[in-house]
């Protein structure tokens, strides 16, 4: 767990790219982010999938081995399924998590959890480089109203969980499996009882982390109200004992919700696909009202011919200028946020790009 980065990026044990990147030259992902589908079968109080509509394509197995396929050929490391639906949903999960680690990619999940299918995991988890699952409660009835399901979800999400620990154990897999915490400062009371559920479960890690919100406010993030949450998520930090750890995202949860960079560099190393097909720099432009981002769609094109497009570099070039401005153009502290933060330094000659010394962190193309 002492490799394991959940605060941070990784960019510097991928200078070879780094490097041609600040040449100019046109460099495929490291880390590709996307679903299945845009379906869920949660209603989060906190979902900014729902700040997401667009067009959706049907996303057949077809399509989706395509992309991987492309994927891996053009020279994508890593894709976890985390975007903007519940990617257990489709009916290609289990295939597509198989088919990407057979081509060599690694391969991540973030899910809620409840729809897995436990004769499934024992075939699923060796191919995982991590499997995160999404709980912000740790009672029934809180995790109900948090995440809009029936209570008796919560006792099958964690027996699920008690499950993948086991055979993770029992065959002494790789796979990291953690907790992720979505938190909002009325959700305060569930801190330390999900710091305690954590490590009843056998799990490596619990991450708290912020929500993020749209330009315009929509979910009523007030970013001033976690500074009054400190102490309390600092004392769940201290249940971290051993093989587990409780760790906070204190990069963004104190940061406001500002940014201190204007451009947008992080999507030609980090880009993010809609569950309908969507390929578009991040999920903060997914919306339907933000098409003049939007490169292509998986399901009409293949990822390979959108990435050889002079439309993919045109996007990731008007994002990357003074054309836009990452502060007022889109959404809070984005899955690139920190991505962005060291390109924006690096390019400012405010950072230095040096090869590392020692072994690399845990899931280390997951930037």
């Amino acid at each position: 767990m002492e490799t394991l980065i959940l605060d941070g990026q990784k960019l510097a044990w991928h200078k070879e790219r780094v490097d041609a990147w600040l040449k100019g030259e046109r460099i495929a992902p490291i880390t590709i982010d996307c679903a299945l589908t845009r379906c869920c079968s949660y209603r989060c109080v906190y979902c900014y999938g729902m700040l997401q509509a667009n067009d959706e394509k049907k996303m057949t197995r077809d399509v989706i081995f395509r992309f991987l396929d492309d994927a891996a050929e053009i020279g994508v490391k890593a894709v976890s399924f985390v975007s903007d639906g519940e990617s257990t949903c489709s009916p290609h999960f289990y295939d597509a998590v198989l088919r990407g680690k057979a081509n060599g990619l690694d391969m991540a999940v973030g899910t809620n959890g409840v729809l897995l299918k436990e004769e499934r995991l024992e075939e699923i988890l060796p191919a995982l480089t991590y499997i995160r699952f999404n709980m912000s409660a740790a009672e029934p009835n809180r995790y109900a109203q948090i995440h809009g399901c029936n209570e008796r979800d919560f006792d099958q999400v964690c027996r699920i969980i008690r499950e993948s620990v086991r055979i993770k154990k029992e065959k002494s897999l790789n796979v990291t499996i953690g907790l992720q915490m979505v938190f909002l400062p009325n959700f305060v009371d569930q801190v330390i009882p999900l710091a305690k559920l954590g490590k009843s479960l056998g799990v490596d890690y619990l991450i708290i982390k912020h929500c993020s919100d749209n330009e315009e406010g929509a979910l009523g993030v007030d970013y001033l109200k976690y500074l009054d949450c400190v102490d309390v998520l600092k004392a769940a930090e201290g249940f971290s004992e051993g093989e587990y750890m409780v760790a906070v995202k204190w990069s963004k949860i104190l940061s406001e919700g500002k940014r201190r960079y204007f451009s947008c560099f992080g999507p030609p190393f980090i880009m993010q696909f809609s569950g309908s097909g969507l390929v578009a720099p991040c999920g903060m432009l997914f919306n339907t009202k933000y098409a003049k981002y939007h490169i292509g769609n998986i399901a009409e094109k293949s990822f390979k011919e959108i990435f050889n497009s002079e439309r993919y570099w045109e996007v990731l070039k008007l994002i990357a200028s003074d054309q836009f401005d990452a502060r007022s153009m889109c959404g809070t502290l984005c899955l690139q946020h920190k991505v962005n933060e060291f390109l924006w330094d690096l390019k400012h000659d405010k950072a230095m790009l040096e090869t590392p010394l020692g072994q690399p962190p845990a899931h280390v193309n997951f930037i």
